[in-house]
């Protein structure tokens, strides 16, 4: 298996796969290049609870708890990790200085847990509220795989590393502009064949969401770190699902 897909599998999921045998810039690129595809993967698994046909909105509810609980298993939930270390990092209104070291720490502050909570809530009740399991399941996984195309664009040189260690700072400028660009225009021609040209104006939704995103970390926090990519993907992944939901 190569250096990259090792490096992408072990990152963003919870296989027991071989640790690379070298990771330098062109391999974390490489990687994350990937981050989509491992992403589509993991949302068709995970979505499967969403394709039996709920009866009762209650049922729905139940359902969509399941997929978003093995999905978080799935990914060791080291995105949702990372949304409420940033959450705390930035909420704290310290110095871009002492606001890494809030993220760096292993507990979770108030604004964490406010903030965690309110993304889960989201993205349970957004899935849930839609009227077919089928709707539901591809809404799914294509807020899943956007989200994942919006950490490409995380990791492109727009945007700096916060820390010179750290995953920030092996991923940050490793992914080509152009990848990242091509990554963007196939999520969207996903979104058109899955679910028509709403999905395409949710899918941008959740984009523009997650550049958002980085926008305040750069200016609050002096660029990206692995941190900032969670909360990137989990932002992203939260409004491309609301906008879903509102669309549908």
């Amino acid at each position: 298996m190569p250096d990259a897909l090792r490096l992408a599998i072990g990152t963003l999921t919870r296989l027991p796969v071989p640790a690379p045998r070298q990771v330098d810039r062109r391999t974390a690129g490489i990687a994350m290049s990937q981050s989509p595809l491992v992403a589509l993967v993991l949302a068709v698994v995970c979505g499967l609870p969403l394709l039996i046909t709920p009866d009762r909105p209650l049922l729905a509810l139940v359902l969509s708890i399941c997929a978003f609980a093995l999905l978080a298993w799935a990914t060791r939930a080291l995105h949702l990790d990372g949304l409420a270390d940033t959450a705390d990092a930035l909420g704290s209104g310290r110095p871009a200085a002492t606001a890494l070291e809030i993220a760096r720490k292993s507990d979770i502050g108030p604004f964490g847990v406010i903030v965690l909570m309110l993304a889960l809530l989201i993205d349970i009740a957004a899935v849930a509220s839609l009227p077919e399991g089928r709707d539901a399941y591809l809404a799914f996984v294509l807020a899943i795989v956007i989200s994942r195309v919006a950490l490409t664009l995380a990791c492109t040189r727009i945007w700096p590393a916060a820390r010179t260690d750290g995953l920030g700072a092996v991923v940050a400028g490793s992914v080509p502009v152009a990848i990242a660009a091509a990554w963007t225009i196939l999520g969207l021609a996903l979104a058109w064949w899955l679910l028509g040209a709403a999905a395409v104006l949710a899918a941008a939704l959740g984009l523009l969401a997650g550049i958002l995103v980085l926008v305040i970390a750069r200016r609050r926090l002096g660029g990206v770190t692995g941190d900032v990519l969670g909360a990137t993907i989990e932002i992203s992944l939260t409004a491309a699902l609301l906008a879903l939901a509102l669309l549908a």
